[in-house]
């Protein structure tokens, strides 16, 4: 944790927005402004291909595939259009603010829904959402809200979905002055169903919101370790690209919301 506080201080000397132009290639870049998919996927031997060019995020995956050692990445990119009631170029400290409380209301993702590629319907993604106190104890705590974003921030959930069930996990939040970055990753083993889909740990998902002046640039990028089963690498990659989608959607209504809050 202590590298990427250091990446902290080093930016908080240059609070701007970076332009799009900078952080994505000119393809991606028009593709997004296009409102195009930009996702990959990857089975075997994964490597980034999506993350912007941002330090802090390329050393975070850096370290996460590290450590995850990952059987399958699944990345996304997202464009969100400020609303033109927001400040410009870079965003306020009452939005980022705002934008940041917003974010780290998990309890808001309960009843989100995501498209199921197996039953080709719309299915909710997570049938309860609850910060805890703790893995151990579990007791059920209010969203936290902050006066001004941390530099790092733990939290733990409990969250019941219809794909993995009733599981916990590890949330945790860096605020950069350009950038406010989460990974989630589980506290508990994951199965689709009865069968074990992805152990303790195995699952880390990153999620970058980067000020790029008139929009938001959000890179979401799922690695896990999945079960040596067949075709389980496929079948839990469709399932992170279906609830990327999803978290998309919920995070849009967010920062709808975070910006309506800092006028």
């Amino acid at each position: 944790m202590m590298r990427y506080l250091l990446f902290f201080f080093l930016y908080t000397f240059s609070v701007q927005a970076l332009p799009l132009s900078t952080l994505v290639d000119s393809n991606r870049r028009d593709a997004l402004l296009n409102q195009e998919t930009v996702m990959e996927a990857q089975f075997k031997n994964p490597q980034p291909r999506l993350i912007p060019r941002y330090a802090f995020v390329e050393t975070l995956v850096a370290d996460l595939m590290t450590k995850t050692d990952p059987t399958l990445f699944v990345e996304n990119l997202y464009i969100y259009k400020k609303a033109s009631r927001a400040h410009l170029p870079a965003w306020s400290g009452a939005e980022r603010q705002a934008l940041f409380n917003r974010v780290v209301s998990l309890s808001s993702l309960t009843g989100i829904q995501y498209y199921s590629n197996s039953r080709k319907t719309m299915r909710i993604l997570y049938e309860s959402s609850t910060v805890i106190d703790g893995p151990d104890t579990k007791r059920p705590l209010p969203d936290p809200v902050y006066g001004q974003p941390p530099q790092s921030a733990v939290l733990y959930a409990r969250q019941k979905d219809l794909t993995f069930g009733d599981n916990v996990y590890r949330y945790i939040y860096y605020a950069l002055p350009e950038a406010l970055v989460f990974v989630q990753q589980n506290h508990t083993p994951l199965t689709a169903g009865i069968i074990p889909a992805i152990g303790k740990d195995n699952l880390r998902s990153v999620v970058a919101v980067i000020d790029a002046e008139e929009h938001l640039l959000i890179y979401a990028g799922s690695m896990a370790k999945a079960a040596s089963l067949p075709g389980m690498n496929q079948r839990v990659g469709k399932s992170f690209a279906s609830r990327t989608d999803a978290l998309f959607r919920w995070f849009t209504s967010q920062a709808d919301r975070a910006f309506a809050e800092a006028r």
